[in-house]
């Protein structure tokens, strides 16, 4: 275990008003590293209960009822609790918490962290309560304040290099969200199919009409039925008229909605799929992205079906682990399913690669490297 710099226990402070406690890249990544490295964790998050979980404090925020009390009471109660912590270093999570952020630098003195998983001006553009009229606007105005504020925090931390790009700050490090593997999540034995009766179909993320959940559904009806095949979606609807719109569209077909699972559960469901697939939208926001389900797949040792980004496309083609296809096309999504199950020896074979790859370069040990140099920097004058 790395010891604690000057021979003492710096204290992290970790704040999110929008994920839950348990997030993969909050919790089972960074929060989980920073402890084992020495340091003395403290996690402020949406959870049921104050309690200790693997050396990490929670202290527990009820979820709010709708997205103004997010954003403007529980920020304000994130504050003060944060502020009582007395830290040596703040980490959050969400841009609506960078004057949170601010306040406690100015009245802590202690080192903030700003660590941005989105682009979030790009985000804003495909909000869809938000008037289209009105956008455009906000996305351009929230680019040059988050711009601007960022230059007060001690670092800002980006989940992508694209996202890196967007700060010219000399304090900005890229710390990508690769899977956080263990030779004991997933079985080395790789099989196609996974049963014999049925191939198993996998979607895990967001709900979201951009996140191509309805071209997927829509792909079943193109694929013969001779091969009976199962699609289970794992994630949680975000917009009530589009969760009807699918459910319109799923009634009498072999779709499985499980809801939202926890890390346990999605490391549970993989193993016993046999195609993963990721079609989203081809808007702006995600032509750059690298979502960690493509590598979550690839860890689990499933064929993927991706979007035909140039980026996701480079990446899959380079480690020769699946297919990529136009995201609008059912039909494609459909044939590209249907090659799999026609040739198993190539299933098989991208699953090998996928999970190959992900061990030796898309994951969390070389990353959380990047996260301790980060904040042994930070800590020097704790």
């Amino acid at each position: 275990m790395q010891q604690p710099i000057n021979n003492k226990t710096p204290k992290v402070c970790i704040l999110t008003s929008v994920h839950s406690a348990f997030d993969t890249r909050i919790f089972h990544k960074e929060a989980k590293t920073l402890v084992k490295a020495g340091y003395d964790v403290t996690l402020i998050a949406q959870h049921d209960k104050d309690e200790v979980v693997d050396g990490i404090k929670i202290i527990a925020l009820s979820k709010p009822k709708n997205r103004f009390l997010r954003i403007f009471l529980l920020t304000r109660k994130i504050y003060k609790i944060a502020f009582r912590q007395k830290s040596n270093i703040y980490h959050f999570h969400d841009p609506e918490l960078v004057f949170a952020g601010i306040l406690l630098k100015i009245f802590t003195k202690a080192r903030v962290i700003y660590d941005v998983h989105e682009d979030v001006a790009r985000q804003i553009l495909s909000k869809y309560y938000l008037p289209g009229i009105s956008r455009k606007l906000i996305s351009i105005l929230f680019n040059w304040f988050e711009k601007l504020i960022s230059r007060k925090f001690n670092c800002i931390i980006t989940a992508t290099p694209d996202i890196k790009e967007n700060f010219k700050n000399h304090n900005v490090i890229d710390i990508k969200n690769y899977m956080l593997v263990t030779s004991s999540e997933f079985s080395e034995k790789n099989t196609f199919p996974k049963n014999k009766n049925y191939y198993s179909l996998i979607y895990v993320g967001g709900l979201e009409r951009i996140r191509g959940i309805k071209e997927i559904i829509q792909s079943l009806k193109f694929i013969n039925p001779k091969y009976n095949v199962k699609l289970k979606i794992a994630g949680r609807f975000s917009d009530k008229r589009f969760e009807k719109e699918i459910e319109s569209l799923t009634k009498g077909s072999e779709v499985e909605f499980l809801g939202r699972i926890s890390f346990e559960e999605v490391i549970r469901e993989l193993s016993n799929a046999d195609i993963g697939l990721v079609c989203l939208h081809p808007l702006r926001r995600f032509l750059t992205s690298l979502p960690v389900k493509i590598f979550e797949y690839m860890s689990a040792g499933l064929p993927v079906i991706a979007s035909d980004f140039p980026l996701w496309r480079e990446t899959i083609e380079d480690n020769n682990c699946g297919l990529t296809v136009p995201p609008l096309n059912p039909r494609e999504i459909a044939k590209a399913i249907e090659y799999l199950i026609e040739h198993p020896d190539n299933a098989k074979k991208f699953g090998e690669n996928g999970r190959k790859a992900v061990f030796e370069q898309y994951n969390w040990e070389i990353e959380k490297e990047r996260l301790l140099t980060t904040y042994k920097k930070l800590t020097k004058k704790v």
